[in-house]
């Protein structure tokens, strides 16, 4: 009697220690789908692993292509965290429940924008940066051409700049979403798709990611280049020939956000991404990988480098609206159709 329980304890210590050991090492890894642009992924990673401990595995791809994936495996999450890409489809992902409800003790830090959009996410979504809409040009592939300086969305349209313009497409990309919403609000929803119509004549690519058409205007692949004004900066910060528009009609924004997918397998490293995410010491890095957006802490100050907000007419965005399933799906399909397949 004596033999067999001294032989059951650590019996029963190996079983514990076992059952144990998978939820102990899911403690210290962290799964990413990261939508900025790789260089900020790459740093924000290694600051956290460096801060925490734990390790991050990354996979980079624009909003589009992240939220597709995470609808994907709906039935079998991989991910952990969504970090960055525009609000909109972080808002869809919120309310297919994809993602879940998540409080953060840093949120009451936050600029009011970043707060509203936790607010219309059901707390499933958080604003991490907010960026405006607009254009950029190489000034000197357009001294070359002999073209005008465009200074307006409408200039876009001119038949001037006939194979001059690139925009990503908005079924892949955040960017180009916000621009098909952004003109549906600016103009009205008929009119803004007769300008869609008219901007389709000039594209020469519709690429996969929103910050490809600045990047391709800077390499001189094209002219006009439509994004976020910040990743404008990014490449006259490199010293590329690129000269930043923010359109005379008014334009668009993004709340760049973060949700932790639900079904997460390292729940509590998630939760741990997103506070330090929040937080001022993350939200700083932000020059240091050449991204020059607007913190959504509101006791970092954004870069000096980054387009001045009170500078540029910004529409009242209704993310609720344009964030919707709903929505987004009923605009693709017309896009598609009205647009996408009319010859150029």
């Amino acid at each position: 009697m004596k033999r067999s329980i001294r032989f059951s304890v650590p019996l029963a210590a190996v079983i514990v220690i076992f059952a144990a050991a998978p939820e102990a090492q899911a403690a210290g890894k962290l799964t990413l789908y990261c939508s900025p642009q790789i260089e900020w992924c790459q740093l924000v990673i290694k600051e956290f692993q460096k801060a925490t401990g734990i390790k991050v595995a990354m996979t980079r791809k624009s909003s589009g292509e992240t939220f597709a994936q995470i609808n994907a495996e709906r039935k079998n999450p991989k991910g952990d965290v969504w970090w960055g890409g525009t609000g909109d489809p972080h808002l869809q992902a919120a309310e297919e429940g994809l993602t879940i409800e998540y409080k953060s003790p840093m949120l009451g830090k936050l600029h009011p924008w970043a707060q509203n959009q936790a607010k219309t996410s059901g707390y499933k979504t958080v604003g991490i940066y907010m960026g405006a809409l607009g254009f950029g040009y190489n000034t000197k592939l357009l001294a070359k051409k002999g073209l005008p300086a465009p200074k307006c969305w409408k200039d876009l349209t001119k038949p001037i700049y006939k194979g001059e313009v690139q925009i990503a497409s908005p079924h892949s990309s955040g960017t180009s979403y916000t621009t098909l919403a952004t003109m549906v609000q600016l103009f009205g929803e008929d009119e803004g798709f007769k300008f869609l119509q008219a901007l389709h004549k000039n594209i020469n690519q519709y690429t996969k990611s929103g910050s490809a058409p600045i990047k391709a205007a800077a390499r001189g692949e094209t002219t006009i280049g439509i994004t976020f004004l910040h990743d404008v900066v990014t490449q006259v910060i490199k010293g590329m020939p690129i000269k930043a528009v923010a359109p005379c009609e008014g334009t668009g924004f993004e709340i760049g956000s973060m949700s932790i997918i639900k079904g997460a397998r390292n729940l509590a490293s998630a939760k741990k991404w997103v506070d330090w995410a929040l937080s001022p010491g993350a939200q700083k890095l932000m020059p240091k990988a050449k991204a020059y957006q607007v913190p959504s802490n509101a006791s970092v100050a954004p870069p000096p480098e980054a387009p001045k907000m009170a500078d540029i007419k910004l529409i009242n965005y209704n993310f609720k609206k344009y964030g919707s399933s709903a929505e987004r799906k009923r605009l693709l399909k017309r896009w598609d159709k009205e647009v996408k397949a009319l010859p150029r």
